[in-house]
């Protein structure tokens, strides 16, 4: 994979090339005499250039109001299309109480009934398959009581739908 991930821009100066240092011939059949400079040294990592904002392209270097002169200093506060800045005071708290703690009782209340028919049903299961039909019927009467109390809780206040 011979490209970069970020794509250099063409009009951009080319990067420096770090200098290379020739190695030290060896005459054939000698051997290298253990010296300070036939030790490898370590390869040089080019810096990078020094940073100087702006870019190589003039047309970048503009200014933003002349890059994007669709935004107005005053885009945002004194906008004349934004009509509604958002929610006004006591966003995100309840506005009716009442109304509220009367809808989580409720919520509750059906919770709980859904919760004891889904073990009824368990039950009511385990007792058929066993063979036990009589406590079986008890259960499904069980069921059918809890399903009326979750009917009579809708029909409790119909105006609050």
């Amino acid at each position: 994979m011979s490209e970069d991930a970020f794509p250099r821009d063409p009009e951009a100066p080319e990067p420096a090339k770090p200098p290379v240092t020739p190695a030290t011939p060896v005459a054939p059949g000698a051997s290298p005499a253990p010296s300070a400079s036939s030790v490898p040294a370590a390869p040089e990592v080019p810096r990078p250039p020094a940073y100087t904002p702006g870019s190589a392209q003039p047309r970048l270097n503009r200014p933003v109001h002349e890059r994007y002169p669709q935004i107005r200093p005053t885009s945002g506060y004194g906008d004349p299309r934004i009509t509604h800045t958002g929610p006004g005071p006591g966003a995100g708290t309840e506005q009716e109480p009442e109304r509220s703690s009367k809808l989580t009782a409720r919520l509750t209340l059906a919770l709980t009934v859904v919760i004891g028919q889904l073990w009824g049903l368990t039950i009511v299961v385990d007792e058929w398959m066993t063979g036990d039909t009589g406590t079986a019927w008890w259960g499904v009467g069980f069921l059918c009581l809890s399903f009326l109390v979750v009917l009579g809780l809708w029909l409790l206040d119909p105006k609050d739908r």
